[in-house]
């Protein structure tokens, strides 16, 4: 689905009065390569595999609404290249299709910020740096997964509980181990399966209840490590690894979550890396939200990545 211009509100000219629908271009003949591109994926396909509320399909819309009227205190630079639509149910293509636009963007320099959809969007993100020249000339990919959820599920079908362990599956059939960390895991939300497939996985996480804001150094030297592992970060957010109070529009609201502002921060700490590749947000159901409240919480958390990004490292 081809980009739409964006709009918003407008308290006139000048850098003093810049919000983001100033800045947001679709038209690539005019970006540059370092530009951060945008791409959606309208599909809800993975949550109606998985049992889960649907939706999502529409979170693409309410992220870009709720951040077009947000304020910048600097400049950035934005393209907008349009959604990839699952309407059609066909999962697997809508996985393809997103993997080959992420791989070209990367390949031309983009940083790509990717608008869900269900969290069925991690595994297309995936595949986009699995095609990557970065990974195929030897680069170390780390995923960070901010969720309440493993999403490692051995179902038939790929879902939105699946796509962590479709890039194991993957990665393996690469030769290498998929290098998964998940900050915000809920144990009452994760039978005892996906625990024990996690450690046969070598998967790292911490706890929602390991989270809090006195454990800061803890989180502090998870990150740290995590950004150590890696050449690239694929830094996946599920919005249901905040409070059911600041995203009830999710498909599986949590009953304890992760505040906002350690996600806030684990998010600005990922980004000043210089390691940032993709970023997906998943799980935003404008239908199930309250006062856009979730739609608002994702913005702010694209606003305070992309205003924390530092310039993408170089190896060698």
């Amino acid at each position: 689905m081809a980009p739409q211009s964006w709009t918003g509100r407008d308290d006139g000219p000048g850098a003093d009065n810049l919000r983001w629908h100033h800045v947001v271009g679709i038209d690539a003949h005019h970006a540059e390569p370092s530009d951060v591109a945008f791409v959606g994926f309208r599909s809800d396909e993975g949550v109606r595999r998985n049992k889960g509320r649907q939706g999502a399909r529409n979170g693409p819309r309410a992220l870009r609404d709720a951040l077009a009227s947000m304020a910048l205190a600097t400049p950035v630079r934005i393209l907008d290249v349009g959604d990839i639509d699952v309407g059609d149910g066909d999962l697997e293509s809508g996985h393809q299709r997103l993997g080959a636009v992420i791989t070209r963007l990367i390949d031309r320099g983009h940083p790509v910020v990717v608008l869900g959809g269900g969290h069925e969007v991690a595994y297309g993100s995936y595949l986009g740096l699995a095609h990557s020249r970065a990974l195929c000339e030897g680069s170390r990919l780390g995923v960070l997964n901010l969720d309440a959820h493993f999403d490692l599920r051995d179902d038939a079908q790929p879902s939105s509980g699946t796509p962590f362990l479709q890039m194991s599956q993957y990665e393996k059939r690469c030769k290498r181990q998929l290098n998964y960390w998940v900050l915000g895991v809920s144990q009452p939300s994760n039978t005892q399966r996906l625990f024990h497939t996690a450690d046969t996985l070598g998967v790292r996480y911490l706890q929602d209840i390991e989270c809090h804001p006195r454990e800061l150094p803890r989180i502090d030297g998870f990150i740290g490590g995590f950004i150590d592992s890696c050449d690239i970060v694929h830094l996946s957010i599920d919005l249901d690894v905040l409070p059911a109070a600041v995203a009830p529009g999710v498909s599986a609201p949590a009953a304890y979550g992760v505040q906002m502002d350690i996600i806030e921060h684990v998010c600005a700490k990922v980004a000043a890396s210089g390691k940032l590749a993709v970023c997906d947000i998943a799980e935003l159901n404008p239908d199930l939200d309250i006062d856009n409240r979730t739609a608002r919480t994702g913005a702010r958390l694209i606003h305070r990545i992309l205003t924390s990004r530092s310039a993408p490292t170089r190896r060698g």
